[in-house]
């Protein structure tokens, strides 16, 4: 399952209502959490979020939360996290760990969780399908953060992290965001705002913009597989090395990001982020 792998809705022929012809974020009620039905939905630009005494309920935001994984942000205090090495960061190492942690994780405002047992089962049976991915940071040995989402194409899907140790998740997602830009993704799925992503440079997204966007990036093939094997180098990357080189170096320069195929030259100059927009250049429930 690590050939490079191209997903078409004809593989499940499951359709969804057009998001662009539904004026609200519901789309649809009912179905089922089986594989073809989550990776019809997600190629779609639909998600599912439900409790545990609700029926499926899928989704499609206006406007979506997103991130170009080339112009991530990371902030001077992250970046000096970063060079300390505080957490051992793996690839698709806990799955099933990393989810049960993201639903056990408690945040503001919620009573309880949207990762309900069904919804853990189905997207550890897309990771053993090769489209879930989990990244996981350990401290002593124990997993202090992490986070998992759904790739398809060059779109990263993020569903939910956690952290038990100040900045696990943080650095567990600036190491991913790393990997997705030197492999040519383009796109990064945050769903709805949070501040914690729009620390990264997330913004929002016009649902008909995201939808285009998503189009063009579900023309690329996908990396499914387990990515433990596909990235053995993991956490190294252009963006990981460049921060790791100015702590053995000093104040050297960093080397930007890569280039490889970004959406954001493909979107129209008003969906960019306002730094974006202004020089031309640059997941979580």
């Amino acid at each position: 399952m690590d050939a490079d792998f191209r997903f078409s809705l004809s593989d499940a022929d499951i359709c969804f209502p057009n998001p662009l012809s539904v004026k609200d974020d519901v789309i649809a009620v009912g179905g089922n959490l089986e594989p073809p039905m989550l990776l019809s939905a997600y190629k779609q630009g639909i998600f599912p979020w439900f409790s545990e005494d609700e029926p499926i309920i899928w989704w499609s935001l206006d406007p979506r939360f997103v991130i170009v994984p080339s112009r991530m942000h990371l902030s001077k205090s992250l970046r000096k996290s970063i060079r300390g090495n505080p957490f051992h960061l793996t690839l698709d190492n806990s799955f099933e760990e990393v989810v049960r942690g993201c639903g056990s994780a408690r945040r503001p405002g919620q009573d309880g969780t949207w990762i309900t047992d069904s919804m853990a089962e189905a997207y550890t049976v897309l990771h053993r399908e090769g489209f879930a991915h989990s990244v996981e940071a350990w401290y002593e040995g124990k997993l202090a953060g992490g986070l998992y989402g759904v790739s398809l194409g060059g779109c990263f899907y993020g569903e939910s992290m956690f952290s038990l140790r100040p900045n696990a998740s943080k650095i567990a997602f600036a190491a991913l965001g790393g990997i997705l830009t030197d492999a040519g993704f383009g796109l990064i799925d945050c769903q709805q705002h949070t501040r914690h992503l729009a620390s990264f440079g997330a913004f929002d997204m016009r649902r008909e913009v995201f939808l285009e966007a998503l189009s063009k990036e579900l023309e690329k093939p996908t990396l499914r597989g387990d990515w433990s094997g596909r990235f053995p180098d993991f956490p190294a990357s252009n963006l990981w090395n460049g921060i790791r080189m100015k702590a053995e170096k000093g104040n050297a320069e960093e080397p930007e990001a890569g280039r490889n195929c970004m959406v954001s030259d493909l979107l129209p100059r008003e969906s960019l982020p306002p730094a974006s927009r202004n020089s031309g250049s640059a997941v979580n429930r």
